[in-house]
Order: C-alpha cells, then structure tokens, then sequence
C-alpha cells in the first residue's frame, strides 16, 4: 500500500484544504510543517493512466504513407491537420444525410462507419 495522507485546514499557511497527497509530496510536505527531514518510502509506484492507442495502428493501405507524413511535419501540425480532415469529412457526411433527409441517429451511425473505415485503410495510423 502507497503512503498517503489526506488533509484539511493545515497549520503553518498550507491553505484550506488539500486533496490526498501521496510519496514525495507527503515528504515534502512533512519537512515543510516539521522543519526536519523525513523520508518516506512506498511499497508501490503510482501508475500512468494507460494511453489509447488504435488496434490497427501500423496496419492498412495509407499507413505507411500517414506515418511518413507525421514523421516529416511533426506530431502537433499532422494532428492539427488531421483534426481539420475530420472536421471537414463530418461536415460533408452532416450536408450529405441533410439532402437525403436521414435523421441524427442516421448521420451518427454514418460518422461512427468513417471513423472505422478509416482505422481500417490506415488513416488513423
């Protein structure tokens, strides 16, 4: 189990209220309230929030081409611009069902398939 504490109306100018504090902070905020030094070890490390990735990442016809892309012009602008592509495609699926008089659930449905057609050629690589 973590070392971990919860605190509120601390003493000393700490402020009102802290939410759980845990490892180094729980140090720190030891030596801080006590003028002396205290260390304070942890059984188990605080775990990352897992990052989301796409199934079909490195896989489908465009991929390579998409990776090549992000690779020259950098993470943040290719993100950008693909943002801008899915904004643009979702306005066009939005007119398209608007002509055809499909409803909301309709133009959802259509914009979910996209979305998987996409990951499916590669696009989301």
């Amino acid at each position: 189990m973590a070392a971990s504490i919860c605190a509120s109306g601390l003493k000393g100018g700490l402020g009102t209220s802290l939410s759980c504090i845990g490892g180094e902070d729980y140090a720190m905020l030891v030596k801080s309230s006590t003028g002396t030094s205290v260390r304070v070890a942890s059984s188990k490390p605080m775990r990352l929030q897992p990052m989301m990735k796409n199934v079909n990442e490195g896989k489908g016809l465009f991929a390579p081409a998409v990776v090549v892309t992000r690779n020259i012009i950098g993470k943040k602008r290719f993100n950008q611009f693909r943002g801008k592509a899915i904004a643009l495609h979702s306005q066009v699926i939005t007119e398209f069902c608007k002509s055809i008089g499909a409803d909301a659930k309709q133009r959802q449905g259509l914009i979910r398939l996209a979305k998987k057609n996409g990951e499916r050629l590669g696009f989301l690589a």
